[in-house]
């Protein structure tokens, strides 16, 4: 009897000590990610039976001005990687976005930026042909807006079943398409940017079959990787720059011309190959043909774009062994006071440097920037952006869409789903080539941007999950959730939570790991926890799946003979760490962290800690690097 008195006064101790107050267990329970499998492992690699279709590419493409019309004819090779047989393939036929009933113009207001629908918009397809064991035959297809379901006659087979699909198409292009192609109407002639310009093939994976989610414009792209073969039919009188490597330079450049280039693949130095007096000049081009057919190749890559110009000053360096190339008019070029399109190489040369060696070595042959009316696009080896930028906006679209060949065109995520797999990844390593290349104070820089997030934090754009899909995501709000809040997440990894040290190397092997490949969230959380050997369940569930807000104050401190008794409470709902910066009264400052798990048993927490001598302040986030929403609360002083 007398233990059980014991036992009981012991539980009641206890119970009154660890649960006078509401605990946090959901918030630090385990997340519920599929669970892993011979696919997917529980490290957050990919499985020893990881497996991924390819799509390769076989394409002859015509501009005709005049008519402002594409013309192709197209050979995919696609390759059956899944253990799975397929009646039929789905094919994506973006171009039908601009048709004025498509399910994405019904859906965008007239001055969305997605915008771009015209009378004649949409993909023509007179011819398709299926060939596949031997046998060529007129498939049955289904169009559904955006994409195409083209039924086989027998079922792909699974494990390396072979199919191609043989096309002619055309399309007269937009004028402005959805920010992502479009035309510019330079002095000395029409700049044309071609992207989402040929019927390309869905992803088929173990996580969602055929993707098919339609296009319609907010929501980017989830493609497979193949090989490019791409001849581009143009004017003689126009410049034509493309992902990939140009095969033929001595057949579509002047004598002096292949000779400006021979020298740039030479030297880090930009040379001009076409200077701006030559634009619009007979010497410019090579005489005696109306057209000339540019070809190119690109190599495990999952998309190509391209862009011709009569107009165009083409200049280039190779840095590091890629060659860097910028095609602009020359209403892009700018002045000692304020930098144009003739520094763009130089910017990117700085691009590839910073990611190159901070995260990993950019494996691509080239990159080509282009200006014209594209505001800022990315794809394999070539970025459109703005003519009109200058100085830091040009390095800042210029340096972004240069970081979008690491993510996702390299870690080749789902941007139709997870946004912020691609762009906040790509704007967190944005922030530190912003630094390096205006050599900005670091504690400056991270102030800043905590003082815009918070700021951001207090507003209904907070209210939607950083998860959220980019086609259910409220347009004004696109920019916080897809960009700043998943890349200030990492900032504090890096920063606040795991360090430089543990959190680059993880970064770097989820790069590592899943380059040219298709990564899931949960790929990404658990390989960031298991090369930092941290659990983060409550930071991903705080932060990243969730819109919840931040403010932990100090709420009382006791002074006694060398020790501190700390009381801290969780105000709003987001766990962070905690970091305390104590000064004495001989100036001297000790800083001490106190972990996330400190809020386990509830939203109050005390601690008694050795102290070093007089105390006269603590301050909560000393570097003001949280996103806090009330700061008043963060500091105590002394009355003595």
């Amino acid at each position: 009897m007398l233990k059980t008195i014991r036992l009981l006064f012991i539980m009641a101790y206890f119970s009154g000590f660890a649960w006078g107050q509401n605990p946090n267990h959901a918030q630090f329970a385990p997340m519920p990610f599929p669970p892993a499998d011979g696919l997917r492992t529980g490290s957050g690699a990919p499985g020893a039976e990881y497996w991924q279709n390819t799509a390769s590419y076989q394409i002859k493409v015509s501009l005709i001005p005049e008519a402002h019309t594409i013309r192709g004819r197209q050979t995919i090779t696609y390759t059956n990687h899944s253990p799975d047989t397929l009646p039929f393939l789905w094919v994506q036929m973006e171009q039908n976005l601009f048709k004025p009933n498509s399910a994405g113009q019904l859906k965008q207001p007239p001055e969305s930026r997605w915008r771009g629908s015209f009378a004649d918009g949409g993909l023509e397809l007179p011819s398709l042909t299926v060939m596949m064991n031997g046998k060529r035959y007129t498939p049955k297809t289904f169009l559904n807006d955006t994409r195409l379901r083209v039924d086989l006659e027998a079922p792909l087979a699974a494990k390396g079943g072979i199919v191609q699909l043989e096309m002619e198409w055309s399309f007269v292009m937009p004028e402005y398409g959805a920010d992502r192609m479009g035309r510019f109407d330079a002095e000395q002639g029409m700049v044309y940017q071609l992207a989402q310009w040929y019927p390309r093939m869905c992803v088929y994976d173990a996580t969602d079959g055929w993707n098919t989610m339609p296009y319609l414009g907010q929501g980017e792209f989830h493609l497979d990787y193949g090989n490019y073969d791409l001849e581009i039919t143009a004017p003689s009188n126009m410049i034509v720059v493309a992902s990939g490597s140009l095969l033929n330079p001595e057949a579509v450049l002047t004598t002096s011309q292949f000779q400006r280039y021979q020298q740039a693949k030479n030297t880090a130095t930009t040379v001009k190959i076409v200077k701006p007096e030559e634009v619009g000049t007979p010497i410019n081009r090579p005489q005696g043909k109306d057209a000339l057919v540019w070809k190119f190749r690109a190599e495990n890559v999952r998309d190509v774009a391209w862009a011709a110009s009569a107009a165009f000053i083409w200049d280039a360096a190779t840095v590091d062994g890629v060659w860097l190339a910028s095609a602009y008019p020359k209403e892009g070029l700018g002045d000692s006071e304020n930098p144009g399109w003739e520094e763009s190489t130089q910017m990117m040369a700085h691009s590839l440097k910073e990611y190159s060696t901070r995260w990993m070595k950019y494996p691509y042959p080239s990159m080509t920037n282009v200006a014209g009316v594209v505001g800022g696009m990315e794809y394999p080896m070539i970025i459109f952006c703005a003519v009109g930028d200058r100085g830091e906006s040009l390095f800042g679209v210029t340096d972004h869409e240069f970081g979008h060949i690491y993510y996702p065109m390299i870690v080749g995520s789902d941007e139709r789903r997870h946004a912020w797999m691609d762009e906040g990844f790509n704007t967190f390593i944005n922030f530190y080539a912003t630094l390096s290349y205006y050599k900005q104070d670091p504690k400056s820089f991270w102030q800043n941007t905590a003082e815009q997030i918070t700021f951001y934090s207090q507003m209904r754009y907070w209210d939607q999950p950083l998860t959220t899909a980019p086609d259910l995501t409220v347009p004004d709000a696109l920019g916080l959730l897809a960009y700043y809040k998943p890349a200030y997440g990492l900032v504090l990894l890096r920063e606040y939570i795991l360090g430089p040290e543990s959190f680059d190397a993880a970064f770097r092997a989820y790069t590592e790991r899943w380059k040219y490949k298709h990564p899931q969230p949960q790929d990404f959380f658990r390989t960031i926890e298991d090369v930092s050997g941290e659990d983060l369940a409550w930071f991903w569930r705080g932060w990243f799946y969730s819109n919840e807000r931040y403010d932990v104050g100090i709420q009382n401190i006791e002074v006694g003979s060398g020790v501190m008794t700390l009381t801290l409470k969780k105000n709003k709902p987001l766990v962070l760490p905690q970091i305390l910066e104590i000064t004495y009264q001989n100036n001297t400052k000790e800083r001490i962290k106190l972990p996330a798990v400190i809020w386990h048993m509830g939203d109050t927490f005390t601690k008694s800690l050795p102290t070093k001598g007089k105390v006269l302040k603590v301050q909560l986030d000393p570097d003001k690097l949280l996103p806090d929403q009330n700061r008043a609360n963060d500091a105590w002083k002394s009355k003595n």
